[in-house]
This record gives structure tokens, C-alpha cells and sequence, in this order.
């Protein structure tokens, strides 16, 4: 397999199920295409399942991917316009020549005298202004009306020059008698005045709706007061679809002026960097960038220099960097920011969660190159989250099964490198204890597992974990301690109720991230001894109860039965044998008192 195409496979197979956008790159650095996704994992991997598509283009386009960025967002919506933003930003080739996404909504501004704006589907290039794409048609129009109701414009196709406006050649229409125009055609309004609405309108287009939504209150206000309640009722119904629109969209923001936000997440070697640049609540640029630790850089050190890097290269003017602590940076020019609520915190979560998917990919993608690294990795989270002095490549869990306290065993399963090491799983009959005493037992698998380990000159483990909280945990420290082991095999408890965690002579238990690969591999243990002690008892259980069975046979003692059983394997079998059979096991006069009682 050639290095590119493995190195996409790595890519796709840890993308995230989550909206955003795609990016594709050539061998030669070149973004040649631009996506968005609902799913980013499932709409990428389309491009490169065989015979997927027909479409000569697209077999072109997936033959020149060399690399794959991407970018996450919190809904298909908000992934619908920052697709649309760094389109228009970009041009990248194969959005230009062909585009398989159907056509969306935009608002247009024309570029003319006294200007129109009006919806459209099909942008040309004819210097008017494009707001938009809008998810939904509703809302475009809601828009649209407001924006009409707070500044009338024209919507006709006069040609209103200043020449042809003296010369009195237009007459206003039925619009400007019902409000709908204030009829610059006979030039009723100025073309000062109609810019000056232009200019509000335009800001309203690139997001700030706060005006639309203050002169809606004040409609249903004004309305209700006047008990015009179906008025009210429709006012009601817009200002609902502007502040829902408004609440959710990330991408489309109501902070009104140009912010860069920065966020950082970090590794043990490397600092992974998110940029976001908005301009007018859009969303117009977005990278991660990995710096590599040389001499234990603090975020402070890496936020700051990538701060300068970043703005260099995209030229950004911004007077605001939102940025998630504090930076020792004084610049009179510069306002630093943050934020801890409101739409700036959303764009610093936005951020986060970029860095975040940035950094798990890169060290899923390294991880799968070497596996020893995800190893080490792995023990070295495990070492710091349960506190050890030493990397735990070598754990054991213990775990308690009875039946009414018959039939008790412990299963003792063993993980070497995070990972289930089956050949070294062990079953505990237990012999010492009478009735359902779930610390004795646990006391006796213990002292029975390392007695042996220390007689046989077997390295110990470097952690021990009992399924259990503080009663099992005592009884294996008491076990441990008698054999002069304590202190030399690190143990633990995990109760099951809230997946806390107990150490020995400590009350307070340790409550780890739920999320954490430590608490995974705690959990997996746990999990599979139970498992591996269940299917243990349950088999010697059902022996039992067999052996029970024949001892009811007067006359056939336990070690009889077990002799019939060793032989035939079920009571069937015994049931069906010959007498000759029987007796060649436990002698004719058995064999007898055998037949007889099952009727033979």
C-alpha cells in the first residue's frame, strides 16, 4: 500500500461522527476542495469506497487527495455556513468547477443606485453582496421581511439615475402608497438617506440582529396594547425563530466586530493550537497548528507564540483575542478576553474542541505506526492517575463468586500492557471458608496466589485490584501482610456503585474521569473477572449438582459419583450405559444399586 494512501486510511479511521467541515489538500499543499458533513466520518469515507462514484470530477478530485484537515462544529447548520465562508474565502478549484451539494438560499445586495436586495439561488458575479446561505428558507425570509418593515426599499426595476430623476420620467407606485417605498424615483427620499438604510441593512445581513430583535419586541409590545393580538402573535413568532436562530449558531455569532480566539490542548510533548478568525460573526478562517516542547514550554509561552504567528500569517487587525487564561502580554492596541459565558465563551469551546480532535488524531495516527508508544502511553496515565511509583505493565484483579454461599470460587485475571494476558487467568476453589463470607474468601485466593508466585521466584505485579470497597480491600492487605508482601505489591479497591476507587488506609475514596483510559482498563478487569468467575462456578456448580444427584443413590458415596461422571459426563449417559460399563468403574454391587434406581 503507497505511503499516501495508508496515511489517508489513518486519517479516516479516526475521524469524529460529529458536524463540521472537510478540507482536502494535493501532494503539493494546494486546498483543492472544501465539504461539510453531518457525520465528518461517514461523508469522507464516501469519497474513497470503490465505484462510489461515476462522476469523472470526483474520481479526479479523490485521486489528487494527499491530506485531509477538518474542522468541528456544534450542527449540521452551523457546518452549512462556515462551509460557505471559507469558499468564498478560499476558492478552491473543485468548488468553483463543480459542486454536488444542492444550491442554498442567499440574500442579495445589488451594486447600483439606490440598491435592492432580494433571495436568490444562483450567486453571479456581478459585484452585489451575498449574504447567506441560509439552512432554512423561513428564516430567510423572516429576515428578509423585517429588514423591509424597519428600512422600505425599492424592489423595482427602474433605472434611477440622478438624470433620469430630475427629468420627472418615473411615477412612485402602489408600494410607496402603502409604505413599502419611500419613493426615491421622485425623489421623495435621498440617496443619503436610502444609503444610510443600506448601511443598517447590511450590518443586519452579517448577523446583528439585535436591532431586528428590539423592534420586534417593541411591535408586540405596541400591538398588545392595542389588542391587534393576531399582529402581536405573528411578531411573537419571528422574534422566536431570531432568537432560536440566534441561541444556536455558533458559526454566526453576535460578537459584531473582528475577534481572533485561541485555545490550547496539550500532550507530554507537543501543544496543539486552534485559531479561529471572525469577521462580522462569521466564522472566516480556522487552523491547528502542533508545536513540538523543547525545553517545557508553559501554555502561557506556547499560546503566545503561536498568538504572533498566526496573525502574521493571516494578516488579521483584530483589536480582541479571546484566549482561555491569562498571558503576559501588554499591547494598548489589543483587548485580551476571557470570557466565561455568552457567545465569546462559545467560540472558545469551539476552539477547544477543535485543538481537542486535532490532538487525539495526531497521536491516534503516531500510535498506530507504533504500537509501543500507545503502550507507554497508556501505563504512564495509569502511573500518574492511581498515583504509583512504577508503570503498571503487569496487573491482576480478583473477584468472588457463590451460590447461596455454596460452591464459592475467586477468579484472578491478569493484564499485561493494558491488555488481557489469558494464559495467565487462574480459578480459586475455595477450601478454608464455610458459608457466603465474601472477605474470607477473598483473603484465602490472595494468600493462595502470591504464596505460590514468591515460592516459585515469579515476578510480582505492579498493581493489584480487588473488585470490591473497603471489606475486600482490608482482607487482601491483611493477606498481604502476612506474607511480608505489603508495601511491595501497590492495591486497590473498585466499588461498583460510583466507579470510585479505595486505597488502603485512606477513607476517602479517589473518583476518576469517567472518560479516562485508566478507569476503562480498571473497568475491563473487573469486567472479566467477574466473567471468568462466573463461568467457573456456574460450571462447578452444575458438576455439583450432578454429584448431588448420585450421592442420592444409596449406597454411591461423592467419590463414586465423580468417578461415573469423569467417565460418561452427564447423568444421561450414566442412565443409558450398560451395566458392564458401569461396573468397570465402580464394580458390579454399585453398578447394580445404579441400575436399579434409574429403572434399568
Amino acid at each position: 500500500m503507497p505511503a499516501s494512501e495508508k496515511k489517508l486510511k489513518n486519517i479516516i479511521s479516526i475521524l469524529p461522527n460529529s458536524p463540521g467541515v472537510y478540507k482536502y489538500y494535493s501532494s503539493e499543499g494546494e486546498l483543492i476542495y472544501i465539504g461539510k458533513a453531518k457525520s465528518l466520518k461517514k461523508r469522507v469515507s464516501s469519497y474513497f469506497n470503490k465505484n462510489q462514484y461515476d462522476d469523472k470530477k470526483t474520481k479526479v478530485l479523490v485521486s489528487r487527495i494527499a491530506d485531509i484537515q477538518y474542522t468541528v462544529v456544534d450542527t449540521e447548520f452551523d457546518a452549512l455556513l462556515l462551509e460557505n465562508n471559507l469558499i468564498k474565502e478560499f476558492k478552491p478549484r473543485f468548488n468553483i468547477d463543480w459542486k454536488d451539494d444542492k444550491s442554498y438560499p442567499f440574500i442579495r445586495l445589488t451594486k447600483e443606485r439606490f440598491p435592492k436586495i432580494f433571495p436568490t439561488r444562483n450567486p453571479v458575479k456581478d459585484g452585489s453582496e451575498y449574504f447567506g446561505p441560509y439552512g432554512s428558507v423561513r428564516m430567510m425570509h423572516t429576515i428578509l421581511e423585517l429588514v423591509r418593515n424597519l428600512y422600505p426599499l425599492r424592489n423595482c426595476n427602474l433605472i434611477l439615475s440622478d438624470s433620469n430623476i430630475k427629468a420627472g420620467k418615473f411615477k412612485v407606485c402602489l408600494e410607496y402608497q402603502i409604505g413599502n417605498c419611500k419613493g426615491p424615483c421622485e425623489a421623495f427620499q435621498s440617496e443619503e438617506s436610502y444609503n444610510t438604510s443600506i448601511e443598517q441593512v447590511r450590518k443586519i445581513l452579517k448577523g446583528n440582529v439585535s436591532e431586528v430583535i428590539q423592534y420586534l419586541k417593541k411591535e408586540m409590545v405596541d400591538a398588545s396594547t392595542e389588542l391587534l393580538f393576531e399582529v402581536a402573535a405573528e411578531a411573537k413568532k419571528k422574534l422566536d425563530i431570531l432568537e432560536n436562530y440566534q441561541g444556536k449558531s455558533t458559526v454566526v455569532t453576535q460578537v459584531k466586530h473582528d475577534v481572533d480566539v485561541f485555545n490550547i490542548a496539550e500532550t507530554e510533548k507537543s501543544a496543539f493550537i486552534n485559531y479561529l478568525k471572525v469577521n462580522h460573526g462569521f466564522i472566516i478562517q480556522t487552523q491547528t497548528l502542533e508545536y513540538k516542547k523543547r525545553l517545557n514550554e508553559t501554555p502561557q509561552e506556547l499560546l503566545e507564540t503561536a498568538i504572533a504567528e498566526m496573525r502574521n500569517r493571516y494578516n488579521s487587525k483584530s483589536s480582541e483575542i479571546i484566549v482561555p487564561f491569562n498571558l503576559d502580554i501588554e499591547d494598548d492596541n489589543i483587548k485580551f478576553t476571557e470570557p466565561k459565558s455568552g457567545d465569546k465563551k462559545k467560540l472558545l469551546d469551539l476552539s477547544l474542541k477543535n485543538a481537542i480532535y486535532y490532538k487525539n488524531d495526531r497521536v491516534s495516527q503516531t500510535e498506530k505506526l507504533n504500537p509501543d508508544l500507545k503502550v507507554e502511553r497508556v501505563m504512564k496515565q495509569m502511573k500518574e492517575d492511581l498515583r504509583l511509583t512504577e508503570l503498571p505493565h503487569h496487573i491482576e484483579c480478583f473477584d468472588n463468586s457463590n451460590f447461596q454461599g455454596a460452591y464459592p470460587v475467586s477468579a484472578m485475571v491478569c493484564f499485561r500492557n493494558g491488555k488481557p494476558s489469558k494464559k495467565d487467568y487462574r480459578h480459586f476453589n475455595i477450601k478454608t471458608v464455610e458459608g457466603p463470607d465474601d472477605f474470607a474468601s477473598m483473603k484465602e485466593a490472595v494468600t493462595r496466589r502470591y504464596k505460590r508466585m514468591v515460592e516459585e521466584d515469579q515476578p510480582l505485579p505492579q498493581l493489584l485490584i480487588v473488585d470490591g470497597g473497603k471489606g475486600q480491600l482490608s482482607s487482601t492487605v491483611d493477606a498481604l501482610k502476612e506474607m511480608n508482601l505489603y508495601g511491595k505489591i501497590p492495591v486497590i479497591g473498585i466499588a461498583k456503585r460510583l466507579e470510585e476507587i479505595y486505597y488502603p488506609d485512606d477513607p476517602l475514596p479517589l473518583y476518576i474521569d469517567k472518560k479516562s483510559e485508566t478507569l476503562r482498563i480498571i473497568q475491563h478487569m473487573r469486567d472479566e473477572a467477574h466473567r471468568f468467575g462466573i463461568t467457573h462456578h456456574r460450571n462447578r456448580r452444575d458438576k455439583g449438582t450432578l454429584v448431588s444427584e448420585l450421592t442420592s443413590i444409596k449406597g454411591i458415596g461423592a467419590e463414586s459419583a465423580k468417578q461415573l461422571l469423569s467417565q460418561f459426563k452427564s447423568v444421561k449417559r450414566i442412565k443409558e450405559a450398560s451395566p458392564e460399563s458401569i461396573a468397570a468403574i465402580v464394580g458390579e454391587a454399585r453398578a447394580k444399586l445404579v441400575k436399579e434406581y434409574f429403572g434399568g
